[in-house]
């Protein structure tokens, strides 16, 4: 067999560069939709709810895409299909979102603008993983972090860049800041182009080349579905057994949907066990049941890195607010300085990242792809706990070099171990299936950080982040359990 060629840097840059328009994108979602929701009439308290549809869809989404692309090729390829379909109902999306005369148009409008982004996105991961050799897989990945840090820190500060050369921040009452209508117009262009950039610039193998590398000889797995009922069983008592906690202690009704989740997913499980189908819900079950070990491992470093995420974007506002401007008003000047310093805090972890991105690859030269991921998430656990004891909030840029590091490490460093030990055939639908990972521990963040926060540290936000800390501090030490695949003897290319 033969060995994957070796890809130039400036043809990484071009394979990676569609991801600076989605994450432009998602940034300007994240930033934005917020702020447009509460300016169509929703309370504060709806806004969870309507945002509750993110990260539904993406777990819905993301696995049917990847097991869709893994069975695609036509002119375009197989993967870039779907970069263009879901780039130009994500911009029609960012185009017309701020001019949402209706909150459930609005809502309707974010749903399809996060499916859409889901469709762009999920494909690139496994594009990585098609068009890179092992060895520079990591450089690949790293490469999209840095795009994601770049993406995320302009497309963050577009508004207040707007504003700054006199474009109007403020409207009549229902109506969108001109601020916002043009940065989502902006956003629309720069996602549209950047990913035809890599629509036009960039080849795809064949399925029948592709498998016959050697860097893609991992065996498919395969697993006897018969006893998956075990499987759905345990999860439906277990969901059970929350709703039951939920009642009796009258915990947070967001639980709820954490229990219907488990429920629903153990009735899948248990129906897998009996049915003898090959329809797309049988097969990408069967493949989420019969994972590979290395995915079942890294499934753990995901679940902690991205709880602890989500609790630093829940938390960190009320946290700064209240720890270093000594405000909990919303109204107050002192709250409003705080809450403005802490999106300054969330551009400059953006801008470490993208310069982490730089260095990545080298770590992973020298110490490996495990390694390289332990000592960034520590880094980012001890950026997070040091949060609660540092009271000049510019010391606070201090610790988000190592939230900086810690997440262009999540974005980049799990996926190329995953992608080392996924069969060639499979790679866009394990890269899907991978999301669960993501979604499940940010919503069991957002159902129950407010729960042991009111419990155990009388309802200081600032404990959530060092909760977060910790959290990632395990992340760290379960990429340890992770095979790491023996180094190839070709060597990474420099930048050149």
């Amino acid at each position: 067999m033969n060995r994957k060629p070796a890809l130039s840097f400036w043809q990484i840059w071009n394979m990676c560069f569609g991801f600076l328009g989605i994450q432009f994108g998602f940034a300007l979602q994240n930033a934005n939709v917020s702020r447009i929701f509460q300016t169509l009439g929703a309370s504060v308290t709806d806004i969870p709810a309507l945002w509750i549809a993110a990260p539904l869809t993406g777990l819905i989404v993301q696995p049917l895409i990847g097991h869709w692309s893994d069975r695609t090729w036509g002119r375009l390829g197989r993967r870039r299909p779907y970069f263009l379909v879901g780039a130009v109902l994500a911009t029609l999306a960012l185009l017309v979102m701020p001019n949402s005369p209706m909150l459930w148009i609005a809502a309707g409008l974010l749903w399809l603008m996060d499916a859409s982004f889901n469709v762009a996105m999920e494909p690139f991961r496994a594009f990585v993983g098609d068009q890179l050799p092992t060895q520079q897989r990591a450089k690949g990945y790293a490469m999209q972090s840095f795009f994601i840090g770049i993406g995320a820190v302009v497309a963050s500060l577009l508004p207040w860049i707007l504003a700054h050369f006199g474009v109007a921040n403020t409207a009549p009452e229902g109506h969108i800041p001109a601020t916002v209508k043009y940065a989502f117009y902006a956003g629309g262009a720069v996602l549209l182009l950047s990913v035809l950039w890599t629509i036009l610039s960039t080849r795809e193998y064949p399925p029948e080349t592709l498998l016959g590398f050697e860097d893609d000889a991992v065996p498919e797995p395969r697993g006897d579905f018969s006893r998956a009922w075990r499987i759905g069983g345990s999860l439906c008592v277990l969901g059970l057994l929350l709703i039951v906690a939920i009642r009796h202690y009258v915990l947070a009704r967001d639980l709820y949907l954490l229990a219907g989740m488990l429920i629903v997913a153990g009735v899948l499980f248990a129906w897998l066990a009996r049915s003898h189908g090959s329809g797309t819900l049988h097969q990408v079950m069967g493949d989420l049941y019969a994972m590979p070990r290395a995915m079942r491992q890294l499934a753990w470093v995901q679940f902690f890195s991205w709880f602890a995420l989500f609790a630093m974007w829940i938390y960190t506002t009320p946290a700064v607010t209240a720890l270093q401007f000594g405000s909990s008003d919303p109204q107050s000047a002192a709250y409003n300085a705080g809450a403005n310093w802490v999106g300054v805090l969330f551009a400059a972890y953006n801008g470490f990242a993208a310069l982490a991105a730089i260095v990545i690859p080298w770590m992973a030269r020298r110490w490996g792809l495990r390694i390289s991921h332990l000592v960034n998430v520590m880094l980012g656990g001890a950026g997070l706990i040091s949060i609660v004891f540092i009271r000049d909030p510019h010391w606070l840029l201090a610790s988000m070099v190592g939230v900086g590091f810690a997440w262009a490490s999540i974005l980049s460093l799990p996926y190329a171990l995953l992608s080392d030990n996924l069969p060639a055939a499979k790679m866009g639908v394990y890269m899907g299936i991978f999301n669960f990972f993501i979604v499940i521990p940010q919503l069991l963040a957002a159902s129950v950080l407010g729960v042991l926060l009111k419990w155990f540290f009388h309802g200081q936000p600032v404990y959530a982040l060092v909760l977060g800390g910790v959290s990632l501090v395990i992340a760290g030490l379960c990429t340890l359990r992770v095979r790491e695949p023996d180094a190839p003897n070709a060597t990474l290319p420099g930048a050149g």
